[in-house]
């Protein structure tokens, strides 16, 4: 992955209805190592990864990059938010030459069902839009996880190609600024 292009980070704490999305610090460092152990985050991503190996791996400050956001609901972490370019060399892009931005996030699985990812998702893909005008936005996931691909369609992303990587079908989708649902 690439850097995300000409953009001031860390950005201003983005404040929706229920969450804050912000840069990481180091009191979500537990949040990060829980994350990346979950068996039921993890399912379409690779599998967990283990914990004694995460305790060791995961900095102090752990996701202090730009483009990752902190998913933060009345001061806990309970997710993060990836806005990155996707490799090139990868299937699944929309220009010819491909490097454009690509949505990941991961949430605790205590908080699925709240809302909680379309809420933050949204935030940050506006974000996006205002900082970054006119670029798409692409999402890559499993045709498997049926909560990813409903969470893909409410965020108004549209369907571009189907395609076998890591052993999965995938979903490859875009969305532009102005094609978003509520």
């Amino acid at each position: 992955m690439t850097e995300l292009g000409p953009v001031a980070w860390p950005p201003a704490p983005i404040r929706t209805e229920r969450l804050v999305l912000r840069e990481s610090a180091a009191r979500d460092r537990g949040a990060f190592i829980e994350l990346f152990a979950s068996p039921e985050v993890r399912t379409y991503l690779g599998g967990p990864r283990p914990r004694d190996e995460l305790e060791r791996a995961v900095p102090e400050e752990p996701g202090r990059r730009p483009g990752l956001f902190v998913i933060d609901l009345d001061g806990a972490t309970i997710g993060t938010i990836t806005l990155d370019r996707r490799d090139s060399e990868r299937p699944g892009r929309v220009r010819p030459d491909g490097g454009e931005v690509e949505l990941g996030y991961m949430f605790l699985p205590e908080t699925w069902g709240c809302g909680y990812a379309a809420e933050a998702c949204k935030a940050a893909l506006d974000w996006f839009a205002d900082t970054l005008p006119g670029e798409a936005v692409v999402l890559c996931t499993q045709t498997a996880n049926a909560r990813s691909m409903r969470l893909a369609e409410k965020l108004g992303f549209t369907e571009v190609q189907r395609f076998e990587e890591w052993g999965a079908e995938q979903w490859f989708g875009v969305w532009s600024p102005g094609t978003q649902s509520g």
